[in-house]
């Protein structure tokens, strides 16, 4: 006799028979969300296909889509009897699909005026646009998510009748020359929060208001997924072999910036691309581990030539793809020396997705080693604006710290290098800016704690060769190579 588990799966089977259905849409429906490794799913589907083998070819009925999930390819059967009252509501609508999936609902219109529907409107369109342009996210289009205007529904059974997983909801509030906005993202499978935010703006020009809230919230949004899909994925499928969740697996310790972390990271990495060759996101992650072995590591030129040789794997196979040709202009520009490439990638990426806060850190950075010191603050100021809490915000600050030094700012320098530290006290570049601020200021005692901290940190660091590593501008090379002699940094 099957189990309530078994059951459940097995109507969820049907009612999408000859379509594929995700192993996260059968753990739902078997398990409610509960954190469950893959085995549990594979001893259901085994219990059915015996149960099934009583039939003739009945075993067959099921089938295996490696990576997709299973399907369903037996006889019709009806699922509106008795029988099947084992299966809650959590299993009716479409299945969830392989990427996350974000359904935007119509904002309320708190303000009291029918004539700011549009305005709230107008916003939703602007961010369902915006996000549909992210490679990686499933986005319902708004002519399925408007018939929830004005009606008073549970996130949860959204997410049921729409197939997603996250669901995105938001007001309006217009008061003289003010305007309010605010939304919150919600994991439909929990009800728990994903992220939140609230805009307060003066109305002067009400559609360019709409439009800069709009890239806020994508920049926002984007970032904030990204992080609770991989916290889904580590605590749901740890062991599993699928591309896409491999590179989430994969996806902190490329953060990080760190030798030991990004050769773990590699490790993931290089079984994706096994696993899916053309898979342009995680080419791009492994050319970023390759630059960061690069130049915290000795410098070899192993890893510059592999930091090169996966970018260009990354921009071949993710011309739609924005993360994926991020990524790689940053490792084209920074390891390749060639800035008019990196940026042709960069604003391929931004041309896809304008709110792409990744595109502006990292083009912020080769600016900042290039010598562009106001456009690398350019940068990094709309880096930041688009996602204030990015786990890459520190590269904005150093972008930001170079290029003040640069021009002679050295108190906005020491401020910015500062910040850098302070967002990531294990990055030794960071504290050669604050080094060479801090050597420009006098103050040669924090100075040589400072190039201390960086020998700690990177006990090979020579800063000329560091500086080639990079092709750092001569301008910038001589500013802080003065500094960094002051503060007791080999050369």
């Amino acid at each position: 006799m099957l189990g309530r588990r078994a059951v459940a799966l097995l109507r969820l089977l049907i009612q999408n028979a000859g379509q594929p259905v995700s192993k996260d849409a059968l753990i739902e429906a078997g398990w409610g969300g509960s954190a469950v490794a893959d085995n549990n799913l594979t001893v259901q589907i085994a219990a059915l296909r015996r149960t099934l083998a009583d039939a003739a070819n009945g075993a067959n009925w099921i089938e295996t889509l490696p990576r997709r999930g299973y399907r369903y390819v037996g006889p019709a059967v009806a699922t509106n009897g008795p029988d099947t009252s084992v299966v809650t509501g959590a299993t009716l609508g479409p299945s969830l699909p392989e990427k996350p999936s974000v359904a935007v609902l119509p904002f309320s219109n708190l303000s009291g005026d029918p004539q700011q529907e549009y305005f709230a409107d107008g916003m939703v369109d602007d961010i369902i646009t915006g996000l549909a342009r992210i490679k990686w996210l499933f986005v319902i289009a708004r002519n399925s998510t408007i018939s929830y205007k004005g009606r008073a529904v549970d996130v949860k059974q959204i997410g049921r009748e729409l197939g997603v997983r996250y669901v995105l909801e938001g007001s309006v509030r217009k008061a003289g020359r003010s305007v309010r906005v605010t939304a919150q993202m919600i994991d439909a499978s929990t009800g728990a929060h994903v992220w939140a935010e609230r805009y307060d703006r003066s109305s002067d020009d009400i559609f360019a208001l709409q439009d800069e809230i709009a890239l806020a919230a994508v920049g926002a949004i984007a970032p904030s997924v990204r992080k609770a899909e991989i916290e889904r994925v580590r605590r749901k499928r740890p062991d599993s072999l699928d591309a896409y969740d491999l590179v989430l697996q994969a996806q902190p310790n490329v953060d990080s910036g760190m030798p030991e972390q990004v050769t773990r990271a590699l490790a993931l990495l290089e079984r994706a691309i096994t696993l899916e060759p053309t898979y342009a996101l995680a080419h791009g992650n492994a050319a970023m581990c390759h630059h960061c072995l690069f130049l915290r590591a000795g410098l070899q030129e192993i890893n510059r030539a592999s930091s090169i040789s996966y970018a260009r794997s990354a921009i071949v196979h993710g011309q739609d793809d924005a993360l994926a040709l991020t990524w790689a202009g940053f490792s084209i520009g920074m390891d390749a020396h060639d800035r008019a490439a990196a940026f042709a990638a960069l604003e391929a990426a931004l041309a896809i997705s304008p709110s792409s806060a990744l595109s502006y850190i990292l083009g912020s950075v080769i600016l900042g080693w290039s010598g562009e010191a106001e456009r690398a603050i350019e940068w990094s100021k709309q880096g930041l604006r688009l996602s204030p809490f990015d786990s890459w915000a520190w590269a904005t600050f150093d972008a930001q710290a170079m290029s003040h030094l640069l021009r002679g700012r050295f108190e906005e320098a020491c401020r910015a290098a500062y910040k850098s530290v302070q967002a990531n006290p294990a990055h030794s570049i960071t504290y050669v800016q604050l080094a060479a601020a801090l050597a420009k200021l006098g103050r040669l005692d924090e100075a040589k704690a400072a190039a201390a901290r960086v020998i700690e940190l990177q006990p090979g660091f020579r800063y000329s060769r560091q500086f080639a590593g990079v092709n750092c501008a001569p301008a910038l090379a001589e500013a802080l190579g003065t500094a960094l002699r002051a503060a007791g940094l080999p050369e």
